[in-house]
């Protein structure tokens, strides 16, 4: 948690139903106030109204894809996104890095391990 009483806002953006609502479920767990867009363009407006600490960010996506998400997420937001994606070749860790991602993680993943992800990197922009 900050360090005032309001709750860390996260934005889901992710295209599947069930790892959509996994995401919230272990969010919401970790005190995030969790909202949720299940695709690209929408996910961006999203970032962009809530300004939020944290996104997690589908590759996949039905409109364009998370690397472009990435892109044009950043070019208005330093927030803390974590690529979580089936893709596992190394050259498409790379373009989620280029693109703007903190972190990259594969699917499936243990929501300790994404949990342990997002805490680390919010401490360390804290400092």
């Amino acid at each position: 948690m900050t360090t005032t009483d309001s709750p860390r806002t996260a934005v889901v953006i992710e295209d599947d139903d069930d790892v959509r609502d996994l995401l919230h479920t272990v969010l919401t767990g970790s005190g995030f106030r969790v909202h949720t867009a299940p695709a690209g363009l929408a996910g961006v407006e999203m970032v962009r109204r809530l300004r939020p600490d944290v996104v997690t960010l589908d590759v996949g996506l039905p409109d364009i894809d998370g690397f472009e998400v990435a892109g044009r997420i950043r070019r208005f937001s330093t927030t803390f996104i974590v690529m979580l994606t089936a893709r596992a070749d190394p050259s498409d860790e790379k373009r989620g890095y280029d693109a703007g991602a903190d972190r990259y993680l594969r699917k499936p993943f243990r929501p300790a391990e994404l949990r342990r992800h997002i805490q680390e990197g919010l401490a360390a922009r804290s400092h």
